[in-house]
């Protein structure tokens, strides 16, 4: 199991194939194994980086205070630690917030970021929703919480057609659980984030991709990150929900492999 000290706690990672280095920053699950249909595609390519974020799964569940930018200070230093001056970025949800810290406060680190399904800051439509999803965690339990999610994460036809794969994986989700007081912290980092008002200073390349039917960070919160950001791109698909990237990969794939090309040094 690989492992590596940061300082004040150990993460999990990966590293798969070879070539500049992209790494795919999860979301609230923060979790390595999101990331399992993009590494055959962009390991072909480059070298995929992947990891557990503080707090989740097989990397230390450290009982912080958890915000974005705590987060994201993690990642500055996993890169320190494997060697990696450079990179592409590819964030999803959380991860996006993430990314676009990234791309504020460590421009020097980034070659080009994608902000994948993720927000500006929260508004009444994601108060109201993780205000829930955070009773559901402290009052029925991981369980309940991890099914409720599937729910809200995955569209319903794909839902019908692969409820044992999601059995499946709400179970190896179940099986690292960190303890409730860490999940809930990190649902507060995401309701407390809010760099709004910095999107503009950013001049890292960025594509903004997301789904029009995600009901956990609507489109239009897609639509102000292209807005907002100086010269990004923007791709919509019409559905597979907050987790399109799974549900439709290929579609996905084909969409950030180029622009990960296209921004590669040489």
């Amino acid at each position: 199991m690989p492992r590596v000290s940061i300082g004040d706690c150990h993460l999990y990672y990966e590293r798969h194939g070879a070539g500049f280095p992209v790494v795919f920053v999860s979301g609230l699950n923060g979790a390595a194994s999101y990331w399992r249909e993009q590494v055959p595609t962009f390991g072909k390519r480059f070298e995929v980086v992947l990891y557990d974020h503080r707090g989740v799964g097989q990397s230390d569940h450290s009982r912080i205070s958890y915000t974005v930018e705590r987060i994201a200070d993690d990642l500055v230093r996993l890169l320190d630690a494997l060697g990696i001056e450079r990179a592409h970025v590819v964030g999803h949800s959380t991860g996006g917030a993430v990314a676009q810290v990234l791309a504020i406060d460590h421009p020097q680190r980034l070659a080009s970021v994608v902000i994948s399904a993720s927000w500006t800051k929260a508004d009444a439509y994601f108060r109201r929703l993780f205000a829930l999803r955070k009773e559901i965690l402290q009052h029925l339990g991981p369980a309940s919480y991890l099914q409720a999610s599937s729910l809200l994460l995955y569209p319903p036809f794909w839902v019908a057609r692969h409820n044992e794969k999601l059995r499946q994986l709400e179970a190896q989700a179940l099986a690292t659980f960190a303890p409730a007081e860490v999940a809930m912290s990190r649902i507060d980092a995401v309701l407390a984030f809010d760099r709004t008002a910095d999107l503009g200073r950013i001049r890292t390349p960025a594509l903004v991709i997301a789904a029009q039917d995600d009901v956990v960070t609507p489109a239009y919160f897609s639509e102000d990150l292209a807005r907002l950001i100086p010269g990004a791109e923007a791709k919509f698909f019409a559905q597979g929900g907050h987790c399109f990237t799974q549900v439709m990969a290929r579609e996905f794939n084909q969409a950030v492999l180029p622009f990960l090309e296209a921004h590669t040094p040489s």
